[in-house]
């Protein structure tokens, strides 16, 4: 059965975020189209930014350095973020000292930690004036401020946070790939995560579907030292993430 161009576009995004690089005869196979009809795709793909045409194929674009600020986070995938932040929040109980990093889907766990008796180490400034809100006993890092994602990195911040030890970290980012781990385009706030990551007994890694099998700039960690919370993943990503680390999808 002949498939429509627009699901043969979804089915080659589909295996770029696999496999990164596709080549046209694999997708003339696959989809059971001819190679011309798999060559238009491609450049309508790359005309639409969405990949780059290669010889013999494609592979996918890696906007590494990119990062919108926390304004424009904070309005994207809302829903999806929420059902991360509600399923992070369930590992959170009473007597626990966690670590919540700057980020919009960390934000939305805050209404979901109303009532635990807990203490809360930030980077955010943003976080920390809601956990204020809510009597959650909270301390907030010390460094210099990331304008666009009122963020707080740099050495003191670093400095600080090597003192501390955590039950649980919960960590934002920009980038969960099979091959080239964790990541995010800043270096600064790269070496904060990783750090947190490296004081805590368990460390979650919130991440929509979006940015699955995606790669930014600066590496963080490997896959295995997380555990990854998202809101939905393709059972054949699913299956090959768990073969790295843990990954829980949300009950939707």
């Amino acid at each position: 059965m002949k498939m429509l161009t627009e699901e043969r576009h979804q089915a080659i995004l589909r295996l770029l975020d696999q496999q990164y690089v596709v080549k046209s005869q694999e997708l003339s196979t696959i989809l059971n189209a001819s190679e011309s009809t798999i060559r238009r795709d491609l450049q309508e793909l790359e005309n639409a930014e969405l990949l780059e045409r290669v010889h013999g194929g494609a592979k996918r674009i890696l906007n590494l350095g990119f990062e919108q600020d926390m304004t424009e986070k904070t309005v994207k995938n809302t829903q999806e973020k929420q059902i991360i932040a509600s399923l992070a929040a369930q590992f959170v109980h009473d007597g626990d000292v966690i670590y919540l990093d700057a980020g919009s889907t960390t934000l939305e766990m805050l209404p979901f930690l109303s009532g635990k008796t807990i203490t809360v180490v930030t980077n955010s400034v943003h976080h920390a004036a809601k956990l204020g809100d809510l009597n959650i006993n909270t301390v907030i890092l010390g460094g210099s401020l990331k304008l666009s994602t009122k963020a707080i990195t740099g050495a003191t911040g670093m400095e600080q946070l090597s003192h501390f030890r955590f039950n649980k970290v919960f960590i934002g980012m920009n980038g969960a790939h099979l091959e080239f781990g964790l990541t995010t385009p800043d270096p600064e706030e790269a070496a904060l995560k990783r750090l947190a990551i490296a004081q805590a007994e368990e460390a979650y890694v919130l991440i929509d579907q979006t940015k699955l099998n995606k790669v930014t700039f600066t590496k963080v960690t490997e896959l295995e030292d997380v555990i990854i919370l998202t809101n939905h993943c393709s059972p054949e990503l699913f299956e090959q993430f768990q073969k790295k680390t843990t990954i829980k999808e949300a009950i939707q």
